[in-house]
């Protein structure tokens, strides 16, 4: 693995717990890793830790302070709301060019770049986060829910990601609070009608701290642990 983007179906769907999960894992296994939330929305400084840059730092068994998280995510905006929207409400405007140099600056050791919301979330009047995992040129992995329409959502997401020809290095089915059928039923559905790919589940964990400690092994079972 040199870079993932990880991204998702919709928001509020597990994205940061599974880049978490990941990262934990990996350095488990003594691999080094570096991991991005470059554009954060709904950003309250005053819970840094329960952020989703403060969850990856502390995954990295980083220290969670402003300065840290500003590292790790410099466009953060107060607004709970697609990026664009976010940044209007500040009188910002989000500029993809300088969002891509960002992270191919941070390449080098194996990097996982958490996007915001799903796929198709607009970062602009003109982009979405799709353009940004096609100017990097890294492959996706995509999180997706298990709640009532989310293989409609994920299947039509990985065909906008692969219409654009970025490789899907596997999918993730983040077990919803609400799920109709149990996950393996959805992965399955899943797997009849998408080309082939990797597709884990990860199932509702325990709350407290750090709940992506007790995720099952991901890193290994979508090949990030190969040589």
């Amino acid at each position: 693995m040199s870079t993932l983007f990880v991204t998702a179906t919709g928001t509020e769907i597990g994205k940061t717990l599974v880049a978490a999960a990941l990262c934990h894992q990996l350095r488990a296994a003594g691999r080094p890793v570096r991991a991005l939330k470059p554009v954060l929305s709904g950003y309250d400084p005053a819970t840094l830790a329960d952020s989703d840059p403060g969850i990856l730092l502390a995954s990295l068994d980083e220290v969670v302070t402003e300065a840290t998280v500003a590292e790790i995510t410099p466009w953060r905006f107060a607004a709970p709301l697609s990026p664009d929207m976010a940044a209007a409400r500040e009188g910002r405007r989000l500029d993809l060019a300088d969002i891509v140099a960002f992270c191919r600056a941070a390449e080098g050791d194996p990097l996982l770049i958490e996007g915001i919301g799903g796929a198709m979330v607009p970062l602009n009047n003109d982009y979405t986060v799709l353009d940004w995992i096609a100017e990097l040129g890294a492959p996706a992995l995509v999180v997706t829910g298990s709640y009532l329409g989310t293989i409609s959502h994920t299947l039509t997401t990985l065909a906008a990601i692969r219409g654009r020809g970025i490789p899907v290095a596997g999918l993730v089915i983040s077990e919803s609070p609400e799920s109709p059928v149990p996950p393996a039923e959805t992965a399955e559905s899943i797997a009849r009608h998408a080309d082939p790919l990797p597709i884990e589940i990860l199932p509702r964990l325990p709350a407290g701290p750090a709940p992506w400690r007790a995720a099952p092994p991901l890193a290994h079972a979508l090949g990030l642990l190969e040589a």
